[in-house]
């Protein structure tokens, strides 16, 4: 029996001007699952993952993130209670070490946060979480080198170990394995298979490989709105979805 979802929308709208980028969408998300969103460029892809994250307002519809309202909050106040997101364009600060990257990130966690001329080697715990985070990324031997030097691959691992510093139980990955090439991509691959264990995943990617050798669930969006959702084989073998995105045949 499927777990109960910690995040579901309901109706889920956003219009610019004429312009409908999400209509009418539902979507569940449980712990434990990646739940893939594909779609072709122009799908509401990104847009529906700003509404998840409080990046963008709804025009109307209800988020549920653990049976409460938060649609409409801002992004610091959803990121709180347990929403990590990452970026199509790799977010971090790349003059500081990989683990004071972590550590900022979980310091944004703490009471003491804005605690801003304190000394951080004095929050052993704030440490104890970064590099945590870090190990379950994969970065544990790099925690030393300033982030510039590292490689795109390792700088999107990076992104997502800042997320998993502010401790989330949902994950949001906008297109994780853009711009890598083989060796960095299968190493992400695993990363987010990993990440599905313990978490709620909604992974946005254009890697079909990727996606089904990790989704165990699979939303289609055309035009703002959702052609298929289902099991990722059912849906790829659907004849709207084919015809719509997948294309025909092998």
């Amino acid at each position: 029996m499927a777990a109960e979802p910690i995040l579901r929308t309901e109706a889920l709208t956003r219009r610019f001007g004429g312009l409908t980028a999400v209509n009418d969408v539902r979507i569940d998300l449980r712990m434990g699952e990646i739940h893939a969103v594909i779609g072709p460029n122009g799908a509401g892809k990104s847009t529906l993952t700003n509404l998840l994250s409080g990046d963008l307002p709804p025009t109307s519809g209800r988020i549920l993130f653990r049976d409460r309202d938060i649609a409409g909050r801002t992004p610091h106040r959803i990121s709180r209670l347990g929403v990590g997101r990452s970026y199509q364009k790799t977010n971090i600060f790349k003059p500081f070490t990989v683990l004071e990257n972590c550590r900022l990130a979980a310091q944004s966690r703490a009471p003491h946060a804005l605690r801003i001329l304190s000394r951080a080697e004095r929050f052993r715990d704030l440490a104890r979480n970064a590099e945590a985070a870090l190990e379950l990324a994969g970065l544990a031997q790099r925690a030393d080198e300033i982030a510039a030097n590292l490689s795109h691959g390792e700088q999107r691992q990076l992104e997502i170990a800042m997320c998993l510093a502010t401790a989330p139980t949902l994950l949001l990955l906008d297109e994780p394995l853009a711009g890598m090439g083989a060796t960095e991509s299968a190493r992400m691959v695993e990363l987010i298979r990993a990440l599905g264990r313990d978490h709620a995943v909604m992974l946005i990617e254009h890697d079909m490989d990727a996606v089904f050798a990790v989704a165990q669930r699979l939303t289609v969006m055309v035009n703002g709105e959702v052609l298929e959702s289902g099991m990722p084989e059912a849906v790829r073998a659907s004849p709207a979805v084919q015809s719509a995105y997948l294309g025909h045949g092998e």
